[in-house]
C-alpha cells in the first residue's frame, strides 16, 4: 500500500504549530488533539520541524518545568525526515525503523500534505495481509 491511499481513508488533516508557540501550548494541543506529535511550521507554512512527546520528554529530564515555556523550537526535532506519497508502507516501515521515529509529515512538491504515523502503517498492513488472506481462501475454496 501507498502512502496517498493511507491517507485518502485516514484524511489529511495536519495538526500544526509554530515555532514561536510555547512547549506548555504544544503540550495542550498534543493532548487536545489526542495525537503523538505536531508538525511545526513557519510563517509561510513551510516545514520547518517536528515536536512528539519524546521531544517533549527528553527535555523535561535535563530541564524540569522550565521546558514548558520554552518555545517550541528549542525542543522540536529540526529538519524531520519527510515521506513522498508514492512512498510504500514497506518504505515507512524501514525509516521509522532506521530512524526510532514513530511519524512521518507527507510532502509533496514541497508542500505539506498529511502526517504518517506508526498505527496508520500497522493498520493498513494488517488490512493488506487480511486481503491476502482472504483472496487466498477464495482461490482455494474454488
Amino acid at each position: 500500500m501507498r502512502v496517498d491511499q493511507i491517507l485518502q481513508s485516514k484524511g489529511s488533516k495536519v495538526h500544526t504549530i509554530s515555532a514561536e508557540a510555547t512547549v506548555a501550548e504544544a503540550v495542550r494541543a498534543l493532548n487536545a488533539y489526542n495525537i503523538g506529535a505536531l508538525v511545526v511550521t513557519e510563517a509561510n507554512g513551510r516545514l520547518a520541524g517536528i515536536l512528539s512527546e519524546r521531544d517533549v520528554v527528553r527535555r523535561l529530564i535535563g530541564s524540569k518545568a522550565a521546558v514548558l515555556t520554552q518555545g517550541v523550537k528549542a525542543c522540536m526535532t529540526p529538519d524531520p525526515i519527510t515521506c513522498a506519497p508514492d512512498d510504500t508502507t514497506e518504505r515507512l516501515m524501514g525509516l521509522m525503523t532506521t530512524h526510532r521515529i514513530r511519524h512521518l509529515p507527507v510532502v509533496k512538491n514541497g508542500k505539506l500534505i498529511g502526517v504518517i504515523s506508526i498505527g496508520d502503517v500497522v493498520k493498513s498492513r494488517i488490512e493488506e495481509v487480511e486481503h491476502e488472506a482472504a483472496a487466498l481462501r477464495d482461490y482455494i475454496a474454488s
